[in-house]
């Protein structure tokens, strides 16, 4: 974060000295843009994966809206997938923009004035309740702040924590499955089903 400057900027994008102070007069300016970048790319990265559509066709999506219908086990279990894929993405071609994420949050927590970019965050807690709003899970308030922080938790432990020693391989199919079975195991205790251990139908518990 020391080397996030105006002039460093202007370097890297190959423009005269002083332009981007000229759009982000200070350094809080500069990193809530900076924030707002990587919320909006994170946000495309989620759209394109219809995480928050589970098993309803595009189509149907953008001639009726976004869809209400009731989540059951097997949509669950796709969007568990979806996640899943999506991790891996922000592990491997993501990781750079990833670790930018979290440098940035970092520095809120030593600056005050910079906690106004933990809002760029609110997005997928939204989503999260909705989606566990339609799973019938209790709560899905609560429930879904819960489910972001673990899914966000899992990711940095994949990426800067311990996990990255014994997981396997980002980018790889192991990686992806076993992922899918992290947020899997999550989601559904989050939506109040039941994951067998079995191949059996998920149930309502």
């Amino acid at each position: 974060m020391r080397g996030l400057t105006h002039r460093a900027v202007d370097a890297r994008a190959e423009l005269p000295l002083g332009s981007t102070s000229a759009y982000f007069r200070t350094r809080k300016a500069l990193i809530e843009a900076v924030v707002r970048r990587l919320a909006d790319l994170d946000r495309a990265d989620v759209d394109r994966a219809d995480v928050d559509r589970a098993d309803v066709d595009r189509a149907d999506v953008e001639a009726t809206g976004p869809p209400t219908e009731p989540l059951g086990p097997r949509d669950l279990d796709l969007l568990a997938g979806r996640i899943a894929g999506l991790l891996d993405q922000w592990l491997t071609s993501g990781r750079t923009r990833t670790l930018a994420r979290y440098a940035c949050l970092l520095e809120a927590t030593h600056h005050p004035e910079l906690r106004d970019i933990l809002s760029y965050g609110t997005a997928s807690r939204t989503q999260a309740r909705a989606l566990l709003a339609r799973a019938g899970a209790v709560n899905p308030e609560q429930r879904g702040n819960h489910l972001v922080a673990c899914v966000d938790g899992l990711l940095f432990d994949r990426l800067v924590g311990a996990g990255s020693l014994t997981a396997p391989p980002p980018g790889s199919e192991q990686s992806r499955a076993d992922l899918h079975q992290a947020v899997r195991t999550v989601l559904f205790a989050m939506a109040g089903t039941d994951l067998p251990e079995t191949g059996d139908p998920p149930t309502r518990g």
